[in-house]
């Protein structure tokens, strides 16, 4: 039984996962990784290169940040600029450009906007500051919302009426579905993530194997998971009988924590959600139920803002979608660096652009 992160990455047991995974006679898999965790550990311990050609790995749109769109980070921009709102968010949104400015430099500027490492960090911020209101910017994947979802809960019980929440959240599963029926891509299997598994389970993944014959296996986030799941996708497209596995037993089980989910149930509803570089994709979103539309940031405080624009040049919506890879764009590491960025994914630690940037990739496509 493997207990420490050390065993991990033992540089032995990798060689020969990465030996076992050569020697196999099938070539030329192409596999996507969908988290932003799992892109950035690829890049730092160069899997990519140990692997091309014999597996081709493909990044995702799996970095919550990158994928979240300019319209709603306008929102949250917006919000920051009203004196009687304190503005709380992860630290990874901050450098991401709008449409016309950032929440770092809407601070600079004099916006109240504060990095936080949890909601409820943003929750005792109201409860300091009640004659101001304070919205939290609700972003992620099924791995954060069911804290976020507690912080509200939180809220209602202790009578804190200054606290409000800009839901931004996506699901995973529905736009995996949408990049398989768009057809842009080819892939024979599908890294499945190892934080938002550990929330859904592995059920929610089982449509894929079944309806579109690709293998899923759902990895951790050190080399020897990640190696283990890429011979287990091998694997199966050996045996041509796809199916959904777990390499991350020790974190993810097939129903999933039920206890967070029913938290995320009762204070979330599924709607649609606005993906940079997808879309609409319906039933990927969450919003406030009912019963707590009084922390609704989107409804208590509405904002006009004018039509939304794209950088001039940056590929980040393709570079998520897997068609492009930042090599392929023009504007990386000249005028798109992490100091500089010019889209989101060169913002963010789970960003590919910033993958890319910080550990190199010289082929691997």
């Amino acid at each position: 039984m493997i207990r420490f992160l050390d065993e991990y990455r033992n540089p032995e047991l990798a060689r020969q996962l990465v030996e076992r995974i050569r020697d196999r006679p099938i070539e030329g898999l192409r596999f996507m990784e969908f988290c932003g965790g799992h892109t950035a550990a690829i890049m730092k311990h160069g899997l990519r290169q140990l692997l091309y050609p014999k597996v081709e790995l493909l990044s995702g749109p799996g970095c919550p940040v990158c994928v979240t769109a300019i319209s709603d980070l306008d929102k949250a921009i917006a919000l920051a600029r009203e004196p009687e709102i304190i503005v709380a968010t992860f630290g990874d949104m901050l450098k991401v450009p709008g449409s016309y400015s950032s929440l770092q430099k809407t601070r600079a500027e004099g916006g109240d906007v504060r990095v936080v490492y949890s909601p409820l960090d943003a929750l005792e911020i109201a409860q300091r500051n009640p004659e101001k209101s304070v919205v939290f910017i609700g972003i992620g994947f099924e791995t954060t919302a069911p804290a976020i979802a507690a912080s509200l809960l939180d809220a209602k019980n202790q009578g804190v009426t200054n606290f409000f929440l800009l839901s931004l959240h996506k699901l995973c599963p529905p736009v995996i579905k949408v990049l398989l029926d768009s057809g842009e891509i080819k892939i024979d299997g599908i890294i499945c993530p190892g934080h938002v598994s550990v929330i859904i389970g592995s059920h929610p993944y089982e449509f894929i194997p079944r309806d579109y014959g690709i293998a899923c296996v759902i990895a951790g986030f050190e080399p020897l998971d990640i190696l283990l799941a890429i011979d287990m996708l091998v694997g199966q497209n050996e045996r041509a009988q796809p199916e959904v596995e777990i390499a991350y037993r020790r974190g993810v089980t097939s129903d999933g924590n039920t206890q967070a989910k029913r938290i995320m149930e009762q204070v979330f509803k599924v709607d649609e959600a606005d993906w940079r570089g997808i879309g609409i994709v319906a039933e990927s979103g969450l919003r406030l139920r009912e019963e707590y539309q009084a922390f609704n940031a989107e409804s208590t405080f509405p904002v006009e803002l004018p039509p939304a624009l794209e950088p001039k040049g940056c590929l980040c919506g393709e570079i998520l979608r897997g068609v492009m890879t930042p090599l392929d764009c023009k504007l990386f590491g000249k005028s798109c660096t992490p100091e500089y960025p010019v889209g989101p994914c060169m913002v963010s630690s789970e960003g590919t652009c910033a993958a890319y940037f910080l550990y190199g990739d010289n082929h691997g496509r």
